[in-house]
């Protein structure tokens, strides 16, 4: 194929959430040529999901079809399963049980159709557009409502046997610890180092602490995003709310690398926004609980993908994989 053909080939990324759906077409530079939203919890029936969509991408297809070359359809959705094209059993959607829908893609937009888990998808999107570029294994750590995670090695995505590896967001931290909300599990990373957890965490720290900037807000608007405010003026509570956030997030780091001694650990989502006050001690605590042969050897940077469009690019990525 030649450089001008490969210009013209773009794909379709489909980031689908338990509120809205992304989607966008995506050339192989990276660049998003055009994209739009739409609500995902307003279908009950997948059938008519899918058919929301591609009424709302039909014409950007039409627009770019006389030029370009789709070579097919990338789906990034909570609980899909790689091998088998399907989504499982996902809490947060609207459509229960198995949805083939990769089979279903295909019926409808006529082309071939490739669906992973959210987080699996930004760890491509990250190594074919962003900070990863050129790396082969890395680990890509996703902290927003919850924390995903996608594991590189060796240049290829981990799925495990089953198509669902790389849950390090359950991983346990803190054995017989704080419950999880939606599992029950005790004391997972995503109990603390996510944006629900720092809030929990938040709460906890500011009912011991009256004198902290935080009871200046009501209960329900205590999240990440006041803790970092009240941060940013040197409350010294909400500094400590994000120290022990990046603690028990840098514990967890140092298993990461000693399982898969990345080149890097790549950070991804909003509660990155508070860069150093949850970078400096997750730093400091990965290095001092890893074995001294992994010392000092693993990148922890942020991503370089745009927020607004990293998970378009992620799921485009899957069509490019291989």
């Amino acid at each position: 194929m030649s450089l001008i053909d490969l210009s013209k080939q773009v794909a379709l990324g489909v980031d689908i959430g338990g509120t809205n759906t992304k989607f966008g077409i995506v050339n192989h530079r990276g660049e998003v040529l055009d994209k739009g939203n739409l609500r995902t919890d307003a279908y009950d029936k997948v059938e008519d999901f899918i058919d929301a969509l591609y009424e709302h991408v039909r014409p950007m297809m039409e627009k770019y079809g006389t030029e370009a070359h789709f070579d097919g359809i990338g789906v990034g959705a909570p609980n899909a399963n790689y091998y088998k094209g399907t989504i499982e059993l996902a809490p947060n959607l609207p459509w229960k049980g198995v949805i083939p829908f990769a089979e279903l893609m295909t019926a409808k937009f006529g082309l071939p159709c490739t669906v992973t888990n959210d987080a699996n998808a930004a760890a491509l999107g990250e190594m074919l557009f962003g900070a990863a570029r050129g790396m082969k294994d890395f680990i890509m750590i996703t902290l927003g409502t919850g924390v995903g995670s996608g594991i590189i090695a060796n240049g290829s995505l981990i799925y495990g046997h089953d198509g669902f590896a790389g849950e390090l967001g359950h991983t346990i931290v803190k054995p017989g610890g704080r419950k999880h909300w939606s599992t029950g599990s005790e004391g997972s990373l995503e109990a603390y180092a996510s944006a629900t957890g720092i809030t929990i965490t938040a709460k906890k720290m500011r009912a011991e602490f009256p004198e902290s900037m935080l009871n200046q807000y009501p209960e329900d608007e205590i999240n990440s995003k006041t803790v970092y405010e009240c941060a940013m003026k040197e409350d010294p509570i909400a500094i400590e709310v994000f120290r022990y956030t990046g603690q028990k997030l840098g514990e967890a780091l140092a298993n990461f690398v000693m399982f898969s001694s990345p080149e890097a650990i790549l950070l991804f989502g909003g509660v990155i926004k508070a860069g150093d006050f949850i970078l400096k001690p997750a730093k400091l605590h990965m290095e001092r609980n890893l074995l001294p042969i992994f010392r000092n050897k693993v990148k922890l940077v942020f991503s370089e993908l745009d927020e607004a469009d990293a998970a378009i690019l992620g799921a485009s990525a899957l069509v490019w994989e291989k």
